[in-house]
């Protein structure tokens, strides 16, 4: 039996396991199995090693996918690039680390967008935001990021107020914030949505809901919206190609 796994803290709904259960079942791939590793610490991940010498593969979410950096033997390049891993391939004892989230977020935008690269507002500055801008840069997208706070190179929420041409200038819009989320589902990032129009992209990395309130705002403007569950699925998809190759 070949065994692949999730590990992060707190689990919770898994969309990883769930996904992997089912592909597994519609493939008719019998000799696969899919487990859940809640940790508190990542240290724990060797004891899960050691535990389960049988594993082949492992996904890490939050709010592990930086601090495990330090326990990989090798990096795919663009992992090293972003400074954080989602997917893990154990060989003969030795770890290696992707990040996939950055090759389906490509994916799916490149599905999305066809041949056009609008310039982009990246909102949030927090790690799936690096994956973003790592696939941004090799899409040869330019962006802006925006944080809560001001910092050499960025823009703040509050630039947008002030100066809300921002939207038009990169109508595309990215959102890498967990704002929105169930069950907060009432929640937005803060930007001028009133300023929308119907040349903005938005892109919400939030899958469920399956249209969040920013998504909305930028619809009701007569924009185009997009959440993350695409992304999800292409991840996954890559992260079994990895495993597999």
């Amino acid at each position: 039996m070949r065994k692949f796994g999730l590990i992060g803290f707190p689990l919770g709904h898994s969309f990883s396991k769930k996904y992997f259960t089912e592909k597994f079942e519609k493939e008719g791939i019998i000799d696969c199995s899919f487990e859940l590793y809640e940790i508190p610490e990542v240290s724990q991940l060797k004891t899960i090693l050691a535990e389960n010498p049988d594993l082949e593969g492992v996904c890490v979410t939050i709010p592990f996918k930086e601090q495990v950096l330090a326990m990989m033997d090798e990096l795919d390049p663009a992992c090293a690039e972003i400074g954080a891993v989602n997917c893990i391939t154990i060989q003969n004892g030795k770890l290696v680390g992707n990040n996939t989230d950055y090759i389906g977020f490509k994916n799916s935008l490149e599905n999305w967008l066809g041949e056009l690269r609008p310039k982009a507002l990246v909102l949030g500055t927090g790690g799936a935001s690096k994956a973003i801008i790592q696939a941004l840069k090799e899409l040869g997208i330019p962006f802006l990021s925006v944080s809560r706070t001001p910092k050499q190179g960025l823009i703040t929420y509050e630039d947008l107020f002030q100066n809300p041409n921002y939207l038009a200038t990169h109508p595309l819009i990215i959102n890498t914030t967990p704002v929105g989320t169930f069950p907060k589902a009432e929640g937005m990032p803060d930007i001028p949505v009133e300023h929308l129009t119907p040349a903005n992209w938005l892109y919400d990395l939030v899958y469920n809901p399956s249209e969040t309130r920013l998504m909305s705002a930028c619809l009701e403007k007569g924009g185009k919206a997009k959440n993350g569950y695409e992304m999800l699925i292409l991840q996954a998809e890559a992260a079994w190609k990895i495993w597999n190759a």
